[in-house]
């Protein structure tokens, strides 16, 4: 029982005192608050939530260095579109590590990507939306991070 289990549950299904902890580590990192006391005040929860939870709960950006992420896409069948999605990731500064390509069926293709986010200078959260901003990407998900 000693090894610790992490688990990426999508924040619909939890309470959200999860994510005003979160808001509140957010706040006291970025110096938006000077402290836990104005930072549980703005989250608008009580210092006993923050220090029962602080420790427990994790954005899938905090403690990302030298970790590798997978993620899925589905991508239209147009020329260009892949490049993109290779440029903004550069533009991140993602080291990408391996790319997997299927052959594109009914116009769309399946792409793995894994790459390092070591240096990457977005949340993995605001990557991901990103990506799926992109023109020609149909879907986008997250699909391992080690």
């Amino acid at each position: 029982m000693g090894k610790k289990k992490f688990l990426i549950i999508d924040t619909e299904i939890l309470p959200d005192v999860y994510e005003k902890v979160l808001f509140a580590k957010e706040l006291i990192r970025l110096g938006k608050a000077k402290g836990v006391t104005e930072a549980v005040e703005m989250a608008e929860i009580s210092r006993s939530t923050f220090y029962k939870y602080k420790d427990f709960v994790f954005s899938t950006s905090e403690h990302a260095a030298g970790q590798k992420v997978t993620i899925s896409l589905l991508l239209s069948h147009t020329p260009g579109i892949l490049s993109n999605i290779l440029n903004h990731l550069a533009a991140c500064r993602a080291n990408i590590l391996t790319i997997h390509q299927d052959i594109p069926i009914n116009n769309a293709a399946n792409i793995s990507l894994t790459f390092d986010i070591a240096n990457v200078v977005i949340g993995m959260d605001e990557l991901l939306n990103s990506l799926k901003d992109q023109s020609g990407v149909l879907r986008a998900e997250l699909i391992a991070m080690e």
